[in-house]
Protein backbone atom coordinates (compact mmCIF):
# COMPACT_ATOMS: atom_id res chain seq x y z
CA UNK A 1 0.00 0.00 0.00
CA UNK A 2 1.65 3.33 -0.82
CA UNK A 3 0.13 5.42 2.23
CA UNK A 4 -0.33 9.33 0.50
CA UNK A 5 2.84 10.74 0.74
CA UNK A 6 1.45 14.76 -0.43
CA UNK A 7 4.07 17.03 -0.66
CA UNK A 8 1.98 19.35 1.65
CA UNK A 9 2.67 16.94 4.25
CA UNK A 10 6.60 16.67 3.95
CA UNK A 11 6.63 20.98 3.79
CA UNK A 12 5.24 21.03 7.07
CA UNK A 13 8.02 18.61 8.66
CA UNK A 14 10.21 20.63 6.63
CA UNK A 15 9.21 23.84 8.52
CA UNK A 16 9.94 22.18 11.41
CA UNK A 17 13.62 21.36 10.75
CA UNK A 18 14.48 24.82 8.45
CA UNK A 19 12.65 27.20 10.84
CA UNK A 20 14.14 30.51 10.64
CA UNK A 21 11.34 33.10 11.49
CA UNK A 22 7.66 33.32 12.58
CA UNK A 23 6.33 36.69 11.77
CA UNK A 24 2.73 36.55 13.21
CA UNK A 25 -0.33 39.05 13.21
CA UNK A 26 -0.53 41.38 16.26
CA UNK A 27 -3.78 39.85 16.78
CA UNK A 28 -2.85 36.25 17.01
CA UNK A 29 -5.12 34.42 18.94
CA UNK A 30 -5.15 30.96 20.47
CA UNK A 31 -5.02 28.24 17.23
CA UNK A 32 -2.32 30.19 16.25
CA UNK A 33 -0.05 30.69 18.96
CA UNK A 34 -0.70 26.77 19.75
CA UNK A 35 0.30 26.23 15.93
CA UNK A 36 3.48 27.99 16.44
CA UNK A 37 4.58 26.60 19.54
CA UNK A 38 4.53 23.05 18.58
CA UNK A 39 6.55 23.91 15.18
CA UNK A 40 8.86 25.69 18.15
CA UNK A 41 9.04 22.78 20.59
CA UNK A 42 9.76 20.31 17.65
CA UNK A 43 12.52 22.22 16.57
CA UNK A 44 13.65 22.51 19.78
CA UNK A 45 14.15 19.08 20.59
CA UNK A 46 16.00 18.45 17.17
CA UNK A 47 18.54 20.80 17.93
CA UNK A 48 18.80 19.26 21.51
CA UNK A 49 22.61 18.34 21.29
CA UNK A 50 21.86 15.73 24.06
CA UNK A 51 19.20 14.60 22.11
CA UNK A 52 21.42 13.77 18.81
CA UNK A 53 23.77 10.74 19.58
CA UNK A 54 22.56 7.31 18.43
CA UNK A 55 21.70 6.16 22.06
CA UNK A 56 19.31 8.68 22.45
CA UNK A 57 17.32 8.17 19.08
CA UNK A 58 14.60 6.50 20.95
CA UNK A 59 14.35 9.09 23.65
CA UNK A 60 14.82 12.01 21.24
CA UNK A 61 11.42 10.18 19.21
CA UNK A 62 9.80 9.68 22.46
CA UNK A 63 9.98 13.54 22.88
CA UNK A 64 8.25 14.42 19.55
CA UNK A 65 5.56 12.33 19.97
CA UNK A 66 4.66 13.58 23.06
CA UNK A 67 4.76 17.51 21.30
CA UNK A 68 2.78 16.16 18.57
CA UNK A 69 0.31 13.92 20.56
CA UNK A 70 -0.48 17.25 22.14
CA UNK A 71 -1.81 19.06 18.91
CA UNK A 72 -2.75 16.98 15.90
CA UNK A 73 -6.02 15.02 16.85
CA UNK A 74 -4.88 11.86 14.87
CA UNK A 75 -8.21 10.20 16.27
CA UNK A 76 -10.53 12.94 14.49
CA UNK A 77 -8.44 12.73 11.30
CA UNK A 78 -8.97 8.77 11.35
CA UNK A 79 -12.64 9.27 11.56
CA UNK A 80 -12.34 11.83 8.77
CA UNK A 81 -9.96 10.05 6.77
CA UNK A 82 -12.53 7.05 6.65
CA UNK A 83 -15.30 9.02 5.77
CA UNK A 84 -19.23 7.17 5.74
CA UNK A 85 -17.28 3.48 6.35
CA UNK A 86 -16.18 4.91 9.87
CA UNK A 87 -20.08 4.76 10.92
CA UNK A 88 -20.34 0.91 9.72
CA UNK A 89 -17.58 -0.27 11.49
CA UNK A 90 -18.35 -1.70 14.62
CA UNK A 91 -16.67 -0.50 17.88
CA UNK A 92 -14.45 -3.10 17.62
CA UNK A 93 -13.50 -2.26 15.00
CA UNK A 94 -12.77 1.59 15.81
CA UNK A 95 -10.60 0.39 18.52
CA UNK A 96 -8.62 -1.12 16.39
CA UNK A 97 -8.65 1.23 13.89
CA UNK A 98 -7.86 4.44 15.56
CA UNK A 99 -4.31 3.48 16.93
CA UNK A 100 -2.84 1.49 14.25
CA UNK A 101 -4.26 5.13 11.86
CA UNK A 102 -2.25 7.28 15.00
CA UNK A 103 0.48 5.03 15.12
CA UNK A 104 1.14 5.32 11.36
CA UNK A 105 0.89 9.29 11.14
CA UNK A 106 3.39 9.47 14.31
CA UNK A 107 5.70 7.32 12.63
CA UNK A 108 5.94 8.27 9.19
CA UNK A 109 5.86 12.32 11.06
CA UNK A 110 9.34 11.08 12.81
CA UNK A 111 10.65 9.50 10.00
CA UNK A 112 10.52 12.24 7.31
CA UNK A 113 11.63 15.31 10.04
CA UNK A 114 14.83 13.24 11.31
CA UNK A 115 15.53 12.76 7.45
CA UNK A 116 14.94 15.41 5.94
CA UNK A 117 17.87 17.82 4.85
CA UNK A 118 17.46 21.68 3.72
CA UNK A 119 20.56 24.26 3.74
CA UNK A 120 17.58 26.81 2.84
CA UNK A 121 16.21 29.27 5.25
CA UNK A 122 12.49 29.40 5.69
CA UNK A 123 10.16 32.13 6.97
CA UNK A 124 6.71 31.18 7.82
CA UNK A 125 4.04 34.07 7.79
CA UNK A 126 0.95 34.24 9.51
CA UNK A 127 -1.23 35.60 7.05
CA UNK A 128 -5.04 34.67 8.27
CA UNK A 129 -6.92 33.23 11.67
CA UNK A 130 -10.84 32.57 11.70
CA UNK A 131 -12.15 31.45 14.83
CA UNK A 132 -15.95 30.52 14.88
CA UNK A 133 -18.46 29.78 17.57
CA UNK A 134 -18.52 26.17 17.19
CA UNK A 135 -14.99 25.35 18.31
CA UNK A 136 -13.47 25.27 14.80
CA UNK A 137 -10.51 27.41 13.64
CA UNK A 138 -8.35 28.23 10.36
CA UNK A 139 -4.78 29.24 10.61
CA UNK A 140 -3.47 29.83 7.26
CA UNK A 141 0.42 30.65 6.79
CA UNK A 142 2.47 31.82 3.54
CA UNK A 143 6.05 30.08 3.73
CA UNK A 144 8.39 31.79 1.93
CA UNK A 145 12.07 30.76 0.76
CA UNK A 146 14.98 31.61 -1.12
CA UNK A 147 13.87 30.50 -4.06
CA UNK A 148 10.56 32.48 -4.34
CA UNK A 149 9.06 28.34 -3.96
CA UNK A 150 6.33 30.13 -1.77
CA UNK A 151 3.25 28.44 -1.29
CA UNK A 152 0.13 28.45 1.09
CA UNK A 153 0.04 25.71 4.35
CA UNK A 154 -3.59 26.12 6.14
CA UNK A 155 -4.19 24.12 9.54
CA UNK A 156 -7.67 23.30 10.25
CA UNK A 157 -8.12 22.83 13.97
CA UNK A 158 -10.95 21.68 16.33
CA UNK A 159 -11.50 22.72 20.09
CA UNK A 160 -12.05 19.83 22.34
CA UNK A 161 -11.48 19.98 26.00
CA UNK A 162 -10.09 23.13 26.10
CA UNK A 163 -7.47 21.89 23.91
CA UNK A 164 -6.62 23.14 20.38
CA UNK A 165 -5.96 20.21 17.66
CA UNK A 166 -5.24 19.93 14.00
CA UNK A 167 -8.01 17.77 12.22
CA UNK A 168 -6.42 18.59 8.73
CA UNK A 169 -3.38 20.09 6.76
CA UNK A 170 -3.75 21.79 3.34
CA UNK A 171 -1.24 22.82 1.09
CA UNK A 172 -2.07 24.67 -1.80
CA UNK A 173 -5.61 23.42 -1.68
CA UNK A 174 -4.98 20.22 -1.16
CA UNK A 175 -6.49 18.13 2.16
CA UNK A 176 -4.44 15.71 3.63
CA UNK A 177 -7.51 14.30 4.90
CA UNK A 178 -8.92 13.96 1.90
CA UNK A 179 -5.96 12.18 0.27
CA UNK A 180 -6.20 9.23 2.79
CA UNK A 181 -9.74 9.47 2.47
CA UNK A 182 -9.88 8.36 -1.39
CA UNK A 183 -6.99 6.12 -1.28
CA UNK A 184 -8.68 4.38 2.19
CA UNK A 185 -12.24 4.35 0.36
CA UNK A 186 -10.82 2.78 -3.32
CA UNK A 187 -9.23 -0.25 -1.00
CA UNK A 188 -11.89 -0.56 1.07
CA UNK A 189 -14.52 -0.62 -1.89
CA UNK A 190 -12.16 -2.75 -4.28
CA UNK A 191 -11.16 -4.97 -1.40
CA UNK A 192 -12.34 -4.97 2.16
CA UNK A 193 -11.53 -2.35 5.30
CA UNK A 194 -10.38 -5.60 6.56
CA UNK A 195 -7.26 -5.65 3.55
CA UNK A 196 -7.22 -1.81 4.58
CA UNK A 197 -6.30 -2.73 7.94
CA UNK A 198 -3.67 -5.01 6.72
CA UNK A 199 -2.22 -2.84 4.49
CA UNK A 200 -1.48 -0.30 7.35
CA UNK A 201 -0.40 -2.93 9.71
CA UNK A 202 2.44 -3.90 6.64
CA UNK A 203 3.19 0.07 6.24
CA UNK A 204 4.02 0.25 9.91
CA UNK A 205 5.89 -2.60 9.97
CA UNK A 206 8.24 -1.18 6.90
CA UNK A 207 8.25 1.83 8.94
CA UNK A 208 9.42 -0.03 11.53
CA UNK A 209 12.62 -1.21 9.98
CA UNK A 210 13.53 2.20 8.63
CA UNK A 211 13.89 3.53 11.95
Amino acid sequence: MNVPRHNGFRSWLLIGLCLAGLAGSATAGEPQDKVKQTITEVLAILQDESLKAPEQTEARRAKIRQVVQQRFGFAEMGKRALGRHWRKLKPAQRNEFLPIFSDLLERSYISKIETAVTAEKINILYTKETIDKDGYALVRTEVENPRDLNFEIEYRLLKRDGNWEAYDIVIEGVSLVNNYRTQFNKIIRQESYEALVKKLKLKIEQEEAAQ
